[in-house]
């Protein structure tokens, strides 16, 4: 395994050979953004702020299956995966389920709000951790990155890279999530 840095953001690398038990040469190495844990782990109450500069606490949701992504204005992914999470937030959002959204712009609420109003997010909260303590607490590495979150606020799963988060196959898998109610 590797990191490898491309302009502003990272991307965690296997070589392909170790997926399949050999050994080949770095060339063949791919992406692997995507882990799914065989129980839930838990998770740091991490803090960040909301549009008012309010404190909000991750254990604020618990009771919610929540989908929180960590990313940045700067981040050209993030910033095309973005529509993807304020829809799907239009459609499963309420009072079982939930996208967070959590910003780590250091310029603040203003850049994410002019962001937000530039693409014409009508459905997600803005949140924001200019800090990026929530960043390292939560050990991400790259951006943009998400975490699955259970009702009981412990890491289901955990995505590296951008999505398209209001498609029928990430919709499946949140339904299923959603659907486990007091599992």
């Amino acid at each position: 395994m590797k990191w490898v840095r491309s302009r502003r953001h990272f991307c965690i690398t296997v070589g392909a050979a170790a997926l399949v038990g050999g050994t080949h040469a770095a060339a063949q190495q791919k992406p692997v953004p995507y882990t799914v844990h065989p129980a839930p782990r838990a998770l740091p109450d991490i803090e960040f702020k909301d549009r008012e500069g309010k404190e909000v606490r991750l254990s604020n949701f618990k009771g919610k299956v929540v989908l929180l992504n960590v990313w940045a204005t700067w981040c050209p992914p993030c910033r095309r995966e973005m529509p993807t999470l304020d829809k799907l937030q239009g459609m499963l959002g309420g009072k079982d389920f939930e996208v967070i959204a959590l910003s780590i712009d250091r310029a603040g609420v203003h850049a994410v709000e002019a962001f937000f109003m530039e693409i014409g997010v009508k459905h997600l909260r803005l949140y924001i951790d200019q800090s990026m303590a929530a960043m390292r607490k939560l050990a991400v590495v790259g951006l943009p990155t998400t975490l699955l979150i259970d009702r009981e606020g412990r890491e289901v799963w955990r995505y590296a890279g951008a999505a398209e988060w209001d498609s029928d196959e990430w919709m499946g898998e949140i339904r299923k999530a959603i659907e486990a109610k007091g599992q």
